[in-house]
């Protein structure tokens, strides 16, 4: 199974939509989004996705009914960090903020996967792999990224766009 990722998009739309358009070319299974959406209108581009949304709230999801009815409307899965996920026999924790993942235990094979900070992080901690894909949704071409993790190999991808 392969999961795209996606974080911070901050309601930047034109980066949304291309979002969209390169996780339906790669042919992801299911999308995660590791919070700071921003705003209901973000949810309404990402439907344009043809995998299912799973995905935590940022500290910048304010506007938290907006985006509960958008999620409910498109049949995504927003929770509160972390989020737990069992998808091919992997064990997937989804946090916004890193630190978060320090309150989890994870074994060796786990994927955690984060955002908030706007920097691409790929490293190994006791086995498990902790992946942010990086900036997502800033002004500089060629800067931003989405996350592409293969569940069977753990190997993470990056997309520049």
């Amino acid at each position: 199974m392969r999961i795209g990722v996606i974080s911070d998009t901050h309601n930047h739309l034109p980066n949304v939509a291309r979002m969209v358009e390169l996780l339906n070319a790669a042919r992801v299974d299911r999308v995660i989004h590791t919070g700071d959406i921003t705003q209901p209108k973000t949810l309404h581009v990402l439907s344009g996705l043809e995998a299912p949304v799973f995905g935590v709230y940022g500290n910048n999801d304010l506007e938290r009914e907006g985006l509960e009815e958008a999620a409910a409307a498109h049949g995504f899965v927003l929770a509160d960090p972390p989020l737990e996920l069992l998808w091919s026999e992997r064990r997937i924790v989804v946090t916004h903020d890193p630190r978060e993942i320090e309150s989890v235990t994870l074994a060796a094979g786990d994927v955690a996967i984060h955002g908030h900070n706007h920097q691409l992080v790929i490293e190994e901690r006791g086995g498990a792999l902790v992946f942010n894909p990086g900036e997502c949704a800033g002004h500089r071409v060629g800067y931003n990224a989405v996350g592409i993790v293969d569940l069977r190999t753990r190997r993470p991808e990056i997309l520049r766009f």
